[in-house]
């Protein structure tokens, strides 16, 4: 579990601070005729801002290098 935390950290930071980012945006914008699907409810909001946060904070990971990456190694 630790190898996995530490391998997908910055994902997480980003989930985090997307969940937080989409609650705020619900709590302070949000949608008040309760039409919109995203930011009609707060869990919606959340959850969206959440995976939106993991997937702009994954575009920031460092590829890990595997054997078959390196020239010559065939």
């Amino acid at each position: 579990m630790k190898k996995f935390t530490k391998s997908h950290l910055l994902v997480l930071a980003g989930v985090i601070a997307g969940a937080i980012a989409g609650y705020c945006y619900w709590k302070f914008t949000g949608c008040r005729s309760g039409s919109c699907a995203i930011t009609s409810k707060p869990l919606n909001s959340t959850i969206y801002g959440a995976v939106m946060g993991g997937l702009l904070f994954s575009i920031f990971k460092k590829k890990e290098e595997s054997s078959h990456d390196i020239p010559g190694n065939d």
